[in-house]
């Protein structure tokens, strides 16, 4: 009876168990259960042309997919609103109705509302006009929208004077593109429709929308803005966001919102744009179409001046494998885990990490600009303490290297050139940078010191900085695109249709630097301090400027008050939307092979991160720790993400922006030139400098150096990143194979090849100090004998086969990048 009583309770915690599983089993097909969301979820249409672009998307699966076009729509009433195959709803009459979609035995539906159906509104240039010359790029930079204008036409660039573009319309020329009197025979619409012959063929059809439209627009006077006319306050993209499988379509919605809170859906009138063409591309009409797996895309749309992007992943692999992979990824490290969910979004699995020579040499190159050499190697690879690589990082930090290096980069930013600072100026700049550079200045007070210098150049260092840019036009290029991480550049003339930024934005921030006044001293001192007098002009309206930070609000000043103190205060807030994440994007670049923004300077709405909560973690961490430099660096280098290795897996093989993988870099002229030194035990000489200097260390970017230059040295005659170049050239690998200044280094006499081989050391031993100097590791059992070859060659001598070894090891690829 025991023995029953014990089967029959195991045969109820089976039976309870099973039902638990079924239960589980049910709740997890509900959750994944098809289902059909309708956008947008309520449409109001006023007036007779109003329209609105529906798009219904499945959820099944834990898949997205956009199924208007394979779905069928129907209005409950189609005497008040009506809908056709593609999902564009349109108004009847007065009222309110129901429309559905249906896929299959799924549904949705919306409310729809409609007013002044029997009315055409006023129209608008400014609001309706000029947004149709917009997308049939009549204004565009290729067409009426350039300098000059194109046979006698000129619209301003990209819409962005609709006042002048009304003026050139109806009024230049004695009005002859307008005739009121019978608006179908005006020239305007004569060369739209091609009926006249037309050098940039059809763009609006007669029996178009837009066409009517603009014929609706002349018979009712040619209005530049209706009555109590809103003014439009931003667009929005719908979806923002989808995950989608390679070779499918998504629809996109663009809705503008106008400041009276009324929406209007303008997706037939932006203009589209894909940052990933080979990944996805945008048609006219907001249909994005996937070409493969792999990757992300934004698709940015333009209205007007406004943006807004569509983000697009599509998984890089469609197996459960990455995902296994993933799981064994274990890290509390806030960089590990949101990159981690970023794989986990692309289904990525991360490179193994790498081994400790690889880690050494890593951080070296990345932290103090050179090799370490054969002990620091030894002694690193030999250390067993689990802390080994974060106490490398400290070490490194603490080293006088670190603010050479440092110094080297901010000089490329800063436009630290002799030619047009003067020798005695630029190199009193960058005796200031590494200075600050070895103090750990502030980021902050790094920040402050440049934005509101004065004083004598002599002993206020940070004056010379402006000493490089003149004009306040060149100041405001230079302070967006190295502090706050934004290329206004653009904006000086025009709105660009993919910038947020326009003319004001630029000119605002220039209006803080016109009051500058510089006086000269002796010995070619020169004074800089606020002057009362200077203003900055709008050169489109000729009004006088008031300073504006980007998104902020005017600033007036106070007579006799430096403006740039106002701006400087704004940079260096704590919650300041660009210092911060620019700076900690810009290091991340430096340490990780890209940025999380690519350009690193180009930082805007329709340039998004790759990982927009990475880069914002780390600018709140930057900020927490009191803009610490060092103390960012150790943040990003304590990641298992840094110590990845650079080889790919299967999974991740096209990963190039997810930092799944260590993304392989080219020395830099100047690091590549003192590894060469270091390497063969040589010295480099450069005119007017002490013996001994290293390439890292010069103030002088013009010094003579063919190597510098080959290796793309920059000439810092802009702030443009792209001037240090890190693409190879034939010249460089000839460089390396043939030019004196390497050759000689092997074959001297007092290098290294000349110490190890007039030692006693063996032939292995003397390979493995090669690798290690030259590589930061051992050879391989393969590599130990095929050097072997060299020294037992009967026609060469043991330091030819070392010159030959060593000349073989400068000539990989594994030497001059950062791997």
């Amino acid at each position: 009876m025991e023995l029953i009583a014990s089967l029959n309770r195991q045969w109820l915690i089976v039976l309870a168990s099973c039902v638990l599983l079924i239960g589980a089993s049910t709740q997890q097909c509900a959750a994944q259960s098809p289902r059909v969301e309708l956008s947008p979820t309520a449409i109001r249409l006023v007036g007779r042309d109003a329209q609105q672009q529906l798009l219904l998307s499945q959820f099944a699966s834990r898949k997205e997919a956009d199924a208007t076009m394979v779905a069928t729509f129907s209005s409950a009433d189609s005497n008040i609103a009506v809908v056709d195959k593609q999902g564009v709803v349109r108004p009847v009459r007065d009222g309110a109705t129901t429309i559905t979609a249906r896929l299959g035995k799924l549904s949705a539906s919306i409310r729809v509302t409609v007013a002044q159906a029997g009315i055409s509104l006023p129209v608008s240039f400014t609001n309706d006009i000029e947004p149709l010359l917009s997308k049939a790029s009549c204004n565009s930079g290729g067409c009426h929208g350039k300098q000059a204008g194109r046979n006698g036409f000129k619209l301003s660039l990209f819409g962005f004077d609709p006042d002048f573009d009304l003026h050139t319309l109806t009024s230049e020329s004695r009005g002859r593109r307008i005739f009121p009197a019978d608006p179908e025979k005006s020239l305007l619409l004569g060369k739209a429709s091609n009926r006249i012959p037309h050098g940039g063929g059809r763009r609006f059809p007669e029996n178009s929308r837009e066409y009517q439209q603009l014929v609706r627009w002349i018979k009712q006077g040619m209005l530049s803005a209706a009555p109590a006319e809103p003014t439009l306050v931003g667009i929005e993209m719908t979806p923002s966001s989808r995950v989608l499988d390679p070779r499918t379509k998504q629809r996109v919605i663009v809705t503008a919102t106008y400041s009276d809170e009324s929406t209007r859906d303008v997706t037939h009138l932006a203009l589209y744009e894909s940052n990933a063409e080979g990944l996805a591309t945008v048609d006219d009409d907001g249909l994005v179409s996937i070409s493969r797996h792999g990757g992300e895309a934004a698709i940015m749309a333009s209205y007007m001046g406004y943006v807004d992007t569509f983000r697009v992943t599509v998984p890089m692999n469609f197996t459960d494998e990455p995902a296994a992979q993933l799981a064994s990824w274990d890290s509390k490290h806030f960089i590990d885990q949101l990159v981690a969910a970023k794989w986990k979004k692309l289904n990525l699995a991360p490179s193994t990490a790498c081994d400790d020579a690889t880690f050494v040499r890593r951080v070296f190159l990345d932290c103090i600009g050179r090799l370490p050499n054969v002990e620091e190697t030894r002694s690193f690879q030999s250390d067993k303490a689990a802390d080994k690589r974060t106490r490398l990082v400290d070490h490194l930090l603490d080293r006088p290297e670190y603010a050479d290096y440092q110094a080297l980069q901010w000089a490329d930013l800063l436009r630290v050139n002799p030619e047009q600072l003067g020798a005695k100026r630029a190199m009193l700049l960058d005796r200031w940078l590494r200075k600050s550079f070895r103090a750990n200045m502030r980021y902050d007070e790094f920040v402050r010191a440049l934005m509101t210098a004065q004083g004598s150049s002599l002993r206020e260092l940070p004056v010379n900085f402006y000493k490089g840019f003149a004009k306040p036009n060149d100041l405001t290029i230079a302070v967006s695109q190295i502090f706050l991480g934004v290329r206004l550049e653009c904006a000086q003339c025009h709105h660009h249709p993919y910038e947020k930024w326009g003319q004001g934005d630029f000119y605002g921030l220039a209006a803080f630097f016109p009051r500058l006044t510089r006086k000269r001293g002796t010995n070619g001192e020169e004074l800089l301090y606020a002057g009362i007098k200077g203003d900055v002009k709008h050169p489109r309206t000729g009004k006088l400027v008031t300073p504006q930070v980007l998104g902020g609000e005017p600033y007036e000043s106070e007579p006799g008050v430096d403006r740039r103190i106002h701006l400087a205060d704004w940079m260096t807030r704590r919650d300041n939307p660009f210092v911060a994440r620019a700076l900690v994007n810009r290091v991340w670049a430096h340490y990780m092979g890209r940025g999380i923004v690519e350009p690193v300077d180009d930082m805007r709405d329709t340039n998004p991160a790759t990982n927009d909560e990475l880069l914002d973690a780390l600018a709140a961490d930057f900020v927490k720790h009191d803009f610490d430099l060092k103390h960012l660096i150790r943040t990003i280098t304590s990641a298992k993400a840094y110590g990845l290795s650079s080889l790919p897996n299967r999974w991740n093989v096209l990963d190039t922006n997810n930092f799944s993988r260590a993304y392989r870099k080219r020395l830099s002229a100047e690091v590549l030139l003192d590894a060469v030194c270091d390497v063969t035990e040589t010295k480099a000489t450069f005119v007017g400098m002490p013996p001994g200097t290293r390439a890292v260390q010069l103030w002088n970017n013009r010094l003579p150096s063919g190597f510098l230059d080959v290796f793309g040295r920059p000439e810092r005659k802009t702030v443009c990143e792209c001037e240090r170049t890190s693409e190879t050239s034939l010249a460089q690998v000839l460089h390396l194979m043939n030019a004196p200044l390497v050759n000689d280094r092997i074959q001297s006499s007092s290098g290294r090849v000349a110490r190890l081989v007039g030692s006693k050391r063996t032939t292995d031993e003397i390979i493995e100090e090669l690798y290690l100097a030259t590589l930061n590791r051992s050879p391989n059992e393969r590599e130990l004998q095929s050097a072997r070859g060299a020294f037992a060659d009967p026609e060469s001598n043991r330091r030819q086969a070392a010159e030959d070894v060593m000349w073989a090891l400068l000539n990989t690829a594994e030497f001059v990048l950062n791997h």
